[in-house]
């Protein structure tokens, strides 16, 4: 009993920085994502480290903003006769439903340093028309 206490309790930590990663059941790579809001737009800032903006693609269709793509790394270190190697693959893939306030159309996206930044306008208000009565 001691060893397999042991021995998962061991393997537990083994994985534990994997388990950080925000990946899914199915391993997707889910990456994380704020979505905020000021006077004139909605912004959406997702964490991609790692990737070259021609790696993630963003496009709406009937009203949803979906970002994915695929990260690949490959990462190798060697020092004082200790050898590591480290691979990460994953697709990813987010999808947000617009407000109906959204412009679609003028949706643009910025990629700098792994963070993609996604502004959406909103479309101006519309002031209440006041009608004459006849």
């Amino acid at each position: 009993i001691y060893f397999n206490t042991h021995f998962d309790r061991l393997f537990n930590d083994f994985l534990a920085p994997m388990r950080r990663r925000s990946f899914n059941e199915e391993g997707i790579w889910n990456p994380a994502a704020d979505i905020s809001e000021n006077e004139d737009a909605f912004l959406i800032h997702v964490e991609l480290p790692g990737l070259g903006k021609d790696q993630i693609n963003v496009d709406v269709k009937e009203n949803i903003l979906t970002i994915k793509g695929e990260r690949t790394e490959d990462k190798e270190d060697k020092r004082d006769n200790v050898y590591r190697r480290e691979r990460y693959q994953g697709k990813f893939q987010r999808a947000f439903t617009l407000p109906s306030s959204a412009d679609a159309e003028k949706i643009e996206a910025a990629f700098t340093d792994g963070l993609l930044k996604i502004t959406i306008p909103k479309e101006p208000k519309e002031e209440p028309k006041q009608i004459t009565v006849h």
